[in-house]
């Protein structure tokens, strides 16, 4: 049976989440704080996974319904959809600035600056007054 906005604004919370199926694994979590999520769930290598769509109020059913259906076109063409938004995410932001390693060369300059000369070389920093570019950092996989 397909969802219908009448069941969808009428859905009340209950003492636990409640799941209204739509089909394909889409559906709307009522959860007992009164909200109202959009949720599609899938299997990708096995493995079943949830994708976030959006709550009610902001996304209405139709737009819900676009959403899966996007994803769900992009799991056929063999990409996992929620790996594609992590990366997606990621170069929006930037990826590196809070990196381990952006962070740790700039903990590293502020203390060559305090520290004596050999401490600073011992650490990796040549010239105590530049950054601790000589430094390397192994990248950390996703998983």
């Amino acid at each position: 049976m397909a969802l219908t906005d009448i069941q969808v604004r009428k859905a009340k919370p209950v003492e636990k989440p409640q799941r209204l199926f739509d089909g394909g694994g889409f559906y709307l979590e009522v959860t007992p704080a009164g909200g109202k999520l959009w949720r599609w769930k899938y299997r990708v290598a096995g493995k079943e996974k949830r994708l976030a769509l959006g709550s009610y109020p902001e996304v209405s059913l139709a737009e819900a319904c676009e959403k899966h259906m996007a994803a769900r076109k992009t799991l056929a063409n063999g990409i996992d959809p929620g790996e594609q938004r992590k990366l997606e995410k990621l170069v929006r932001s930037g990826g590196s600035e809070n990196s381990f390693g952006a962070i740790a060369l700039e903990l590293l300059a502020m203390r060559t600056k305090k520290n004596a000369k050999s401490t600073a070389v011992r650490n990796g920093c040549n010239d105590p007054l530049k950054t601790c570019s000589g430094v390397n950092f192994p990248r950390r996989r996703h998983r």
